[in-house]
């Protein structure tokens, strides 16, 4: 049996200065990219301006927005379910306002992420690229 599919956008928000930024949703432990579901209808780019206003009081265009992909990963916090993550790349220097579901928001660099508790899509897919660009700007 197929696990069931929840669409969601993401960013990969950086500063320019080596830190990513991070949240956590209430009652969770995971710490991933900002962003969330899709709604029916909805372009996951307009989607994800959505999200960010809302969770963390983060407004961008869609110009501010780079593609990075689509991936496919295990769902942090939807037990038995799967994302399908299209994912943006971002840079700011944004204070984030955790609201919404966000109960925690952090600035932090990639190696020490490594030590949290991440969400799948993160640990899988998006430290990864994040550390290939680096390597190859």
């Amino acid at each position: 049996m197929t696990s069931p599919i929840i669409r969601i956008a993401a960013a990969l928000i950086e500063d320019g200065a080596g830190r990513l930024l991070l949240v956590r949703k209430a009652g969770t432990s995971c710490f991933m990219q900002a962003g969330g579901k899709i709604e029916p209808g909805e372009d996951p780019a307009a989607a994800l301006i959505r999200e960010l206003d809302e969770e963390i009081g983060l407004r961008v265009g869609v110009d501010d927005l780079g593609p990075i992909g689509c991936f496919s990963a295990v769902a942090a916090n939807e037990p038995g379910h799967r994302i399908d993550a299209t994912v943006f790349h971002l840079c700011s220097t944004h204070a984030p306002v955790p609201a919404a579901e966000i109960e925690e928001a952090i600035w932090i660099d990639a190696g020490t992420a490594e030590t949290l508790t991440l969400a799948p899509l993160l640990r899988e897919h998006i430290l990864p690229w994040y550390r290939q660009m680096l390597a190859h700007p």
